[in-house]
């Protein structure tokens, strides 16, 4: 067992580990402290866990201390790879789904088509420009350049495949905010979903990147939120309609919730497709990732 503590993990799992264990941990002397932050640098889980229970750790706490320890070793062992759609709601993924993915996430590998997007658009003023970019080039500001080309992706390596949304998906990945039910899907991104739905791995997509499998999959089960925009926070409910119109079952789901679909170990949530606040759509994507992981 290993935890991935170094600057190429995610140190949001260590904190939030690290919380609970000086919330329970009594450890008096600076030697003792040191001793602790190096084993966690070196994340060695079974030396940080033997070193806790040996000093200070009150009895009723160990159980739990330990129980939580190993669920973060197990979410952080999983191998997961994210498919980008460039950069920025508008023509890219959107930011705020991908980090959100990603803090929920350690071992990553992040991919990306090697294709022109489908055009750019001026973030401030909301229109296209005339310039052209690429969806890998512009996917690897998300990245801080560590992605690869999705023809690179080995699902073999990997136990997971999560698609974050924005536009990019509809524009880049597939051409739905053109052509809607009736669009097709970018050869790479098609095989990529066929190959990881042929291994019986887990896929996991948000926002409007569910209509993907919409197309993929038919008959298959996902969210894109409510199918009615009774409450104005639903503004494209309309694109549950049409993917039950391709022979899915959408199931209406609230922004912080999920549906899994167990059989095609498809799971799925609205985030952004909702007109909710940031920390709500951040939880959303907490819950699809985890469920995510537990079918990997």
């Amino acid at each position: 067992m290993h935890l991935n503590c170094s600057a190429n993990g995610n140190a949001f799992h260590l904190f939030s580990f690290l919380s609970v264990v000086f919330a329970h941990v009594d450890i008096a002397h600076p030697p003792q402290k040191r001793t602790l932050l190096q084993l966690c640098d070196d994340g060695s889980a079974r030396a940080l866990v033997s070193f806790l229970l040996l000093h200070g750790v009150k009895k009723k706490v160990k159980l739990k201390l330990f129980c939580r320890f190993s669920r973060e070793c197990f979410r952080m062992g999983k191998r997961v790879a994210v498919v980008l759609a460039g950069c920025g709601v508008f023509d890219g993924s959107e930011i705020h789904e991908a980090s959100a993915v990603l803090v929920h996430l350690s071992r990553v590998k992040m991919f990306a088509p090697n294709i022109e997007q489908m055009h750019v658009v001026d973030h401030v003023k909301g229109s296209p420009t005339e310039e052209t970019r690429n969806v890998l080039v512009e996917s690897a500001r998300l990245a801080r350049g560590e992605i690869q080309d999705l023809t690179q992706l080995k699902v073999s390596d990997l136990d997971a495949v999560i698609f974050p949304g924005g536009f990019g998906v509809a524009k880049n990945l597939c051409s739905w905010a053109v052509e809607g039910k009736n669009c097709s899907v970018n050869d790479q991104v098609k095989s990529t979903l066929m190959a990881f739905h042929g291994a019986k791995k887990p896929i996991g997509l948000c926002c409007i990147s569910p209509v993907l499998a919409a197309k993929v999959f038919p008959g298959c089960e996902l969210t894109v939120g409510h199918d009615t925009n009774d409450d104005g926070r639903f503004p494209d409910a309309e694109t549950a309609g049409a993917i039950q119109e391709l022979g899915c079952k959408h199931v209406c789901k609230k922004v912080n919730e999920t549906h899994v679909d167990e059989k095609n170990k498809i799971v799925t949530t609205c985030a952004f497709m909702c007109k909710a606040p940031l920390h709500e759509i951040f939880d959303g994507v907490g819950e699809m990732v985890q469920d995510v992981l537990k079918l990997a």
